[in-house]
């Protein structure tokens, strides 16, 4: 069927993250500006209880998605990181050197410059992690959208990026976004942990187990006030890369989780944090300290964090380009490292929990990502074109 055959290449393409992440944002600020808008907010508000014994959770649907789901985003990072780690883009260290260095300056430059708006101002300080994130899906697919036109290292050059990007957001939330400490049920934490290291030790090749532990691991993490998504990340890295009989549990699991994460469970955390609330809003709100501080964190701060230090590392001749780059291919890279959306959403719901702070942080995260993105997406065709005219090929050449 026709229908059938467009939805698989839809899915099959790089965009496909991209673009659903697009619509759910679109549509939870059609929703959250309608006449459904009570009902979007009384439905993220549902108290959902899972208790034995009186004891258990109780947590609105919003943190269930935030906790929860996004605890399998985060397994789905980890599982990635291990392989990328041990057999992937991050295994030769010298092929990280750029792309780590700029991952660095793309985190911390971002943050300065969320820190220079807000200094002194005690309710929004405790954002400044916000703009230092990248969305991989989001960056990933308007990378695609560029097409055979941006060479393929391009791709290894943001990815890696990305990759590395995440996990200083990691170090982030366990470092600065933790709770009250409840040491005890840490303690506890480390009895599952302990079957899922023997599990890994054994090469065992089945992930049920695995994933029970997982499952009650997240439970007393989150119980202990340390943010539950770690647990997630914990995980991952005690899935065997190999088994007794040489095959790959963690292919498989990270093979089947990746259609879920990216189409669904990222999409549904988009459709619930991205309703941004424009009533009585104007043009002074966008230059408040919080929204200003995240866009131009995002759009500034990324260009210089990730141009600037790539351009130092290679004149100082510490590293190369990537093959087949020019300098403003690596511009569009940095203007997309600039689409913060999921990460930066997320976390801005762990810095902040007033409503009319969360939907400041929102007018920043989705103005400083969308202008990142069409200025990224615009210097990379620039690039391309320019590159594609250089060596006699038509601009518009596939």
């Amino acid at each position: 069927m026709p229908f059938q055959r467009a939805l698989d290449k839809f899915f099959s393409s790089d965009a496909a993250g991209g673009i659903l992440l697009m619509f759910s944002a679109v549509a939870a600020m059609l929703v959250a500006n309608s006449a459904l808008a009570p009902y979007y907010d009384a439905v993220l508000n549902t108290k959902l209880s899972v208790t034995i014994g009186g004891d258990g959770l109780s947590k609105p649907l919003i943190l269930w998605i935030n906790d929860g789901l996004m605890a399998i985003f985060f397994f789905l990072i980890g599982l990635e990181l291990k392989r990328e780690v041990l057999e992937g883009k991050l295994k030769n260290p010298r092929d990280i050197v750029l792309p780590g260095m700029a991952a660095v300056g793309g985190m911390a430059i971002p943050a300065l410059v969320f820190v220079y708006f807000n200094w002194g101002n005690d309710a929004t300080i405790q954002g400044w992690a916000i703009p230092a994130a990248t969305d991989i899906a989001f960056a990933l697919g308007i990378l695609a959208l560029v097409g055979t036109r941006a060479p393929v290292s391009l791709k290894v050059f943001l990815l890696t990026l990305a990759i590395l990007d995440d996990m200083g957001a990691i170090v982030i939330i366990a470092l600065f976004y933790t709770a009250e400490l409840k040491a005890n049920y840490l303690l506890y934490a480390l009895v599952p942990l302990a079957g899922l290291a023997y599990l890994n030790y054994r090469g065992a090749h089945r992930l049920a187990p695995a994933i029970l532990l997982t499952v009650i691991m997240w439970v007393l993490v989150l119980k202990s006030g340390v943010h539950a998504t770690l647990a997630g990340v914990v995980a991952a890295f005690f899935i065997p890369l190999t088994d007794k009989w040489g095959k790959s549990p963690l292919h498989s699991l990270e093979h089947g989780l990746a259609p879920y994460v990216l189409y669904l469970i990222v999409p549904i955390f988009a459709f619930a944090n991205a309703g941004v609330v424009l009533t009585g809003m104007s043009v002074g709100d966008l230059l408040a300290p919080l929204p200003l501080g995240i866009a131009l964190g995002l759009i500034i701060g990324k260009q210089i964090g990730v141009f600037g230090v790539s351009f130092a590392m290679v004149k100082m001749g510490m590293a190369r380009l990537p093959y087949g780059a020019n300098w403003l291919h690596i511009y569009g890279i940095a203007c997309l490292a600039g689409i913060g959306f999921t990460m930066s959403l997320f976390i801005g719901s762990l810095s902040f929990d007033d409503a009319a702070l969360m939907n400041q942080v929102r007018i920043g995260v989705l103005s400083g990502s969308i202008i990142s993105g069409v200025l990224g997406y615009s210097a990379l065709m620039i690039a391309s074109n320019r590159q594609g005219q250089e060596d006699g090929q038509p601009a518009a050449a596939e």
